[in-house]
């Protein structure tokens, strides 16, 4: 526990190390049960439950002219908005 501690940049008192220790080796044994079920049979998944996408045909449509979509700014400038320079 002390080189995970180590590998993870954690200073750790003899008490958390025994703590968080009993804790990884209970980690570690449920891992080691669910290795050993057997999925060779079993498709791979992103998700637990079937997830379908719902599309939707692309359809064009007015859009603002460059003039409408500038008339409410604060500042515009050449067919642009004006905004505060960010460094």
């Amino acid at each position: 526990m002390k080189h995970v501690a180590l590998l993870a940049r954690l200073e750790l008192s003899d008490e958390e190390l025994d703590y968080f220790g009993g804790q990884l080796a209970q980690i570690l044994e449920h891992i080691d049960k669910i290795s050993a079920v057997d999925t060779s049979n079993v498709e791979p998944t992103a998700h637990a439950v079937e997830v379908t996408n719902v599309f939707r045909e692309d359809e064009t449509t007015p859009s603002l002219s460059q003039d409408e979509a500038l008339s409410n700014a604060p500042k515009a400038e050449s067919g642009g908005f004006v905004v505060p320079k960010i460094v």
